[in-house]
């Protein structure tokens, strides 16, 4: 018989309930990926990292009125030493429970300051050494605190001698501490007490990345023409913090996304490498430091498009706080929003609603 006139015979009940059957599970498997993407769409991302600390009982507790704290602590041979915090603030958790905990930089804290704990985002009454009266976030602003902690020393007469703005190693901060203990702002900058207690190494070499600029160093900005912000790294050689920031931060994939996105040069803080600065004057990379007052490596100061310095981070950072600054910076958030830890807060809720997990402390 002709193939092309056989009958079509019609399939069996069994068969014709597999196929069904068949069918089904089919358009489920189809279905399936649709309602994946649906359930991660709407997951909301965790949030991690924070650490309530518990701050020591011989901070010293009174009513926030710095004229009389520093004149309290001026008869006692001691000092004040004002101490900018936040809860959640694992920064300020790493001061305490691993600076504090050291029992040499115990014990030159304990003689030699009044320490005086002010929460940013507090409501507690404080009187400035000039008597202006604020209350504790309010004063944080007035101050322009973006990083905690923030620690600010006060000689005898109500003069902010040092400022440390974020987190210091202990290594760091125990040489801080001497310097204003020992009044030694009368005699050196702290920059060039730092370089002689820490002195820099004459050897070894800086962490390569390919997206440093190569010389010469011509650095002048024109908003008409520059397409980039720009971002200086002051690095020293022989330097932990520099090896961290490059082999931890800086390898994150997020954190390369962003980077690309500035032009970014490389600098030895105490070489005299020639250089053209954002305003267009000829000068060398240790000047400049000394000039922009960088204590600490690695420090990334960052300007924008019209050679304005913007923003730094000159402490240790963690990946997600880096990010943030560098986030910070590209957005022109700092335009609109002078607060930069308000701009972290919201930073965090944008990317958790995205369903992206926050470890501020990663």
């Amino acid at each position: 018989m002709n193939a092309a006139l056989t009958p079509i015979r019609p399939l069996p009940i069994r068969s014709l309930n597999f196929a069904r059957m068949l069918t089904t599970l089919l358009l489920a498997a189809l279905m399936q990926p649709a309602v994946a993407a649906e359930t991660v769409k709407d997951r909301r991302g965790s949030f991690s990292g924070a650490r309530e600390t518990v701050y020591p009982d011989w901070f010293k507790n009174g009513f926030l009125e710095l004229a009389d704290d520093v004149r309290e602590a001026a008869q006692n041979d001691k000092r004040v030493m004002v101490f900018f915090h936040q809860a959640g603030c694992p920064y300020c958790n790493r001061l305490v429970e691993e600076n504090l905990a050291r029992k040499s930089i115990l014990a030159k804290v304990r003689t030699q300051f009044d320490v005086i704990a002010i929460d940013i985002w507090g409501d507690r009454d404080v009187l400035s050494v000039a008597g202006k009266p604020y209350t504790e976030k309010a004063f944080a602003a007035a101050l322009k605190v973006q990083y905690t902690p923030t620690l600010l020393f006060f000689d005898e007469r109500g003069k902010i001698v040092l400022r440390l703005n974020g987190y210091q190693p202990p290594r760091n901060f125990s040489v801080a501490l001497d310097y204003v203990a020992g009044h030694h702002e009368s005699t050196a900058s702290y920059r060039d007490y730092l370089a002689a207690n820490l002195p820099p190494s004459a050897s070894g070499t800086l962490n390569p990345e390919p997206f440093f600029s190569t010389p010469p160093y011509i650095l002048t900005r024109d908003p008409a023409s520059t397409t980039r912000p720009l971002a200086v790294f002051f690095e020293s050689r022989q330097c932990p913090g520099c090896d961290t920031l490059h082999r931890r931060v800086l390898r994150d994939p997020m954190t390369r996304d962003l980077i690309k996105r500035f032009e970014s040069v490389q600098l030895d803080m105490w070489t005299d490498t020639p250089l053209v600065t954002p305003d267009r004057r000829r000068t060398t990379a240790r000047a400049w430091a000394a000039e922009l007052n960088i204590v600490y490596a690695p420090t990334i100061v960052y300007f924008d498009r019209g050679g304005r310095e913007v923003m730094r981070s000159d402490s240790f950072l963690k990946i997600f706080h880096t990010q943030s600054v560098m986030d910070y910076v590209l957005s022109g958030a700092y335009r609109s929003e002078p607060n930069f830890q308000r701009y972290i807060s919201a930073r965090a809720d944008r990317l958790r609603a995205a369903g992206i997990d926050v470890d501020i402390w990663r």
